[in-house]
């Protein structure tokens, strides 16, 4: 037994584990945590008897849950879009937008301009922000610089991030997000001197844990993101994909021919699709932050991601434009409300399928041997979490056994 050893009692765990009950809900439980990790959890009545003669520290019949997970972010940006986001709500067209510098066009000209210190100033208070809701991880994505030296100064503080706050990052390289105005028109031009040179760099700095890209009409082709997840496969770095947000160009099935990790928005997904996914063990992510923000209409299949047995996780998709979000509480709620996902399915969505969709498998459940990244609630049952709308009842974050 060593001294840095806690037991914790007087609460109600909702585990996240597969099992026949909802949550994997345990009343009237305690948690022993050791060396960072969970040491063994279960009923108090069964608390082996080297635990239960340590001091116990009472939670006061409060709800544990795993760390909660974003596992879709944008965080590190330069600027803002507070003045577009004005100007569409007071008529503007998006064509007008764009002719007044904004749109994508406006943070990436931000971001370029941004230096790597400023990139992390500006996004620490969105961090601050998700950890006091319970956030133990965080997934980061370039994408807004479009460049090689900006793609990489955006890895760099996002690893910085992790070094700056007790949060643990991964990162995405997202060089296929846009095409940048200087290559309007060339978007093959792009992929070949710009992004797939990008993503050799920063894979030999270090600086990635996975490859992304933004499939749609007004981003890139199907047979263009597979330029770069050739580039990704040679590298041994797993891929993801923004796919079917605004139509359908079969960029799940893409994703999921290439092992991906995950398939991200996801509105306008079909059954095959859906079917590909479940077959490759592809992740649906869900992130109504959008869809709520663009006042979408056309829902993720919800019911045919259920049918196939695709984990649904969810995630912010913190990100300037269309979902300048930081609330994973507030997720859960819309996820529930406009998507009909049930608070059991969102609790999931940010805690064991979001860690299956960034291939952790250390986190995500209160489970023994895995990572000690707990949130305490002032709540008694797991509903509550996604029924309160811009309540955060969090009474403490337990992050690496650390509180």
């Amino acid at each position: 037994m060593t001294d840095n050893t806690q037991v914790y009692t007087d609460l109600t765990v909702a585990t996240m584990e597969v099992s026949d009950t909802a949550y994997g809900l345990i009343e009237d439980a305690a948690i022993v945590v050791s060396k960072g990790k969970v040491a063994w959890t279960g009923p108090k009545a069964d608390l082996p008897q080297d635990y239960s003669a340590q001091t116990q520290i009472s939670l006061g019949g409060r709800l544990v849950t795993p760390g909660l997970i974003d596992c879709h972010t944008h965080i590190v940006h330069g600027g803002d879009r507070a003045v577009e986001f004005e100007m569409r709500l007071n008529g503007a067209s998006y064509e007008e937008v764009a002719r007044a510098g904004g749109g994508i066009v406006s943070t990436v000209t931000a971001t370029r301009a941004a230096t790597e210190e400023a990139l992390i100033a500006s996004a620490l208070p969105r961090v601050d922000a998700m950890l006091a809701e319970g956030t133990c991880v965080l997934e980061i994505k370039s994408g807004y610089g479009l460049d090689q030296d900006t793609e990489l100064r955006m890895l760099r503080a996002a690893r910085a991030i992790a070094q700056t706050r007790p949060v643990r990052v991964t990162t995405s390289f997202l060089g296929a997000h846009a095409v940048p105005a200087e290559f309007t028109g060339g978007a093959d031009a792009y992929i070949d001197t710009v992004c797939i040179p990008a993503l050799r760099a920063a894979h030999a700095e270090g600086l990635v844990d996975a490859v992304d890209g933004f499939c749609e009409g007004i981003a890139f082709q199907p047979e263009q993101i597979a330029r770069v997840f050739d580039v990704a496969r040679e590298l041994g770095l797993p891929v993801k994909l923004h796919a079917e947000q605004l139509s359908n160009l079969g960029g799940a099935k893409l994703a999921a021919s290439y092992g991906a990790m995950s398939a991200d928005h996801i509105e306008y997904l079909d059954e095959d699709g859906v079917a590909a996914m479940a077959e490759a063990g592809t992740v649906a992510v869900v992130l109504p932050g959008a869809f709520y923000t663009l006042r979408e209409t056309q829902m993720p299949p919800i019911a045919a991601l259920r049918k196939h047995g695709v984990p649904m996780a969810l995630a912010t998709d913190c990100n300037p434009g269309s979902s300048p979000m930081t609330s994973l509480l507030l997720t859960m709620n819309m996820a529930c409300t406009l998507f009909r996902m049930t608070p059991e399915e969102a609790l999931a969505g940010v805690t064991r399928h979001a860690a299956a969709a960034l291939r952790l498998d250390d986190c995500g459940r209160v489970a023994t041997d895995l990572r000690a990244d707990l949130a305490v609630w002032n709540v008694s049952h797991p509903a509550e979490l996604a029924y309160r709308i811009g309540f955060n009842p969090l009474h403490s974050r337990i992050f690496g056994g650390q509180s």
